[in-house]
């Protein structure tokens, strides 16, 4: 029996070979945990074109039901992990237990994984599956200020992560080509800094009402939101609302370089940006106005974040000196944690000296460090935080999949193979860094070519399921399951799944697609 197509792999599977599968039918009747049933009776009908009835346990079947239904069960139990669940299948019945919502959550999307279909009958192999996660931080990242996202698309695309138990949505909300959160001490900023994005395309951003349902949808589903204000470069749009905030762009070799390449104009103040070009903008360091500014943009965001973290931002700030910088990441780590927040920070911010100690970091560097990225890097671990790992070259969901593919870009070392999203190891990136040191992985999605869903998903399925590996399975080398060949026969039996829910993946030819 080859293995079944769970993503990311379990902890441990145990396969009942010569086993009878367990079969949906008209008898099949949903018990245990209300909201784990009510979710497991959308999933699963969507998947097999079955409906299950709930029912109390114990309890006859409904009316119009035979009269010895066979039952998915879920229940809660003390005592597993967080997040952690147990999976038993077998031909008369499912049991699913966990010790918190989130673990039979979780449960769920496996079950649906696991449906096989054929000749228009629905079933499930006799499995044993016990699993829990390896980092307690599994995340993807939205780009919304390069092309804004409305709410809809955004909940969309927390429900494909959380398929595949991503539990952080990382919103970058703010950049040089628009600024997308309303903030009602700086109203300016949305009236005057929203209305535009990449290519000069429409802009748009979420109110606070918009800002709250997003966190609630996610929240439901288990998931937590990380917003990030992009200080202190990445500020072009600011200038278009408080221009006596920022510096005059710095018009490098580089910028003209980017321009000539992907076309557009040049940055000029006060005028919004819609190129490609990074690196031009930056805060003023030494007005205190600037901290002003910060103290009532992150006291706000606070205020309407129930999560822990604030992002800061802090990467490529090559408008603004070093010694600038230190002084400017000091006190913006500072303002986050006397918010009660933990900051968090792209890895360039481990160079300044007074970083606060719980500022957690974020690796976007190569698989392979270059250029100091990884010394950088080490620093957050130096001061006793964590590190999130966003291997641009392996797990940036916005590079081209092949080299003649119309979305994404190629500047982390040309187009990303799925096999090259899958074959790196979050252990062995940085030397020194081990899996104490690393609070997760995420998968960032930016936006410069991507304007609508269908491009979302072209862009991150099947990539994005090597990502959930990463963040969830057990190290490389530690399961039979954690390789390449597992992973696209496990990826390829998903397919029918993805498509049911809508999901418009990328057919990679590197799978071998399942077609049922």
């Amino acid at each position: 029996m080859p293995i079944p197509s769970v993503v990311p792999a379990p902890s441990t599977i145990e396969i009942a070979e010569g086993d009878p599968p367990f079969t949906f039918s008209g008898s099949t009747v949903l018990t245990g945990d209300p909201d784990a049933t009510a979710l497991a009776a959308t999933l699963l009908a969507r998947r097999t074109g079955v409906a299950m009835p709930v029912a109390l346990r114990h309890r006859q079947a409904p009316d119009g039901f035979a009269p010895n239904p066979v039952h998915i069960d879920f229940s809660l139990t003390p005592g597993l992990p967080a997040e952690s669940y147990r999976l038993r299948v077998r031909d008369n019945g499912i049991e699913a237990t966990a010790s918190d919502e989130a673990g039979l959550f979780y449960s769920i999307h496996t079950l649906s994984q696991l449906v096989q279909g054929r000749d228009g009958e629905f079933s499930i192999p006799s499995v044993l599956i016990e699993d829990s996660p390896r980092f307690a931080y599994r995340g993807v990242m939205l780009d919304v200020a390069r092309h804004f996202h409305s709410v809809e698309t955004v909940k969309a695309y927390i429900d494909r992560a959380v398929s595949l138990k991503f539990n952080v949505l990382h919103l970058h909300l703010t950049d040089d080509q628009g600024w997308r959160i309303e903030l009602h001490s700086r109203p300016e900023l949305t009236a005057m800094a929203s209305g535009t994005s990449v290519g000069g395309h429409p802009g748009g951003f979420f109110t606070k009402s918009d800002y709250r349902e997003i966190v609630d949808y996610a929240a439901s589903r288990h998931m937590t939101v990380v917003p990030e204000v992009d200080v202190p470069g990445h500020t072009h749009a600011v200038g278009l609302a408080y221009p006596e905030l920022v510096e005059e762009p710095v018009l490098s070799e580089h910028i003209h370089e980017v321009v000539h390449e992907y076309g557009g104009s040049l940055p000029q103040s006060g005028t919004p940006y819609d190129g490609l070009a990074v690196g031009f903008s930056s805060l003023k360091i030494h007005d205190e106005k600037t901290y002003d500014f910060l103290a009532d943009v992150f006291g706000e965001l606070a205020g309407m974040t129930p999560g822990p973290y604030l992002h800061l931002g802090g990467d490529e700030a090559l408008g603004t000196e070093p010694a600038d910088f230190a002084e400017f990441i000091r006190r913006a780590s500072e303002l986050i944690a006397d918010l009660d927040k933990i900051p968090v920070a792209w890895h360039e911010a481990g160079a300044a000296a007074g970083l606060h100690d719980s500022t957690v970091g974020q690796y976007w560097g190569f698989v392979t460090p270059i250029d100091g990225m990884d010394d950088k890097a080490r620093a957050f671990a130096r001061n006793g935080a964590q590190l999130i790992l966003s291997p641009a070259d392996a797990i940036y969901l916005d590079m081209k999949p092949t080299a003649d593919a119309s979305l994404g870009l190629t500047w982390a070392n040309g187009p990303t193979s799925v096999e090259r999203a899958y074959s790196w190891e979050p252990a062995t990136v940085i030397a020194g860094i081990t899996d104490a040191d690393i609070l997760g992985v995420e998968a960032p999605l930016w936006t410069e070519t991507v304007r609508d869903l269908d491009a979302i998903d072209a862009l991150a399925f099947p990539r994005i399921a090597a990502a959930a590996e990463a963040a969830w399975s057990p190290p490389t080398g530690h399961s039979k399951l954690r390789t390449w060949d597992s992973f696209r026969a496990r990826v390829g039996r998903l397919g029918p799944l993805w498509t049911s829910q809508g999901i418009r993946f990328s057919a990679s030819e590197e799978i071998d697609w399942s077609q049922e």
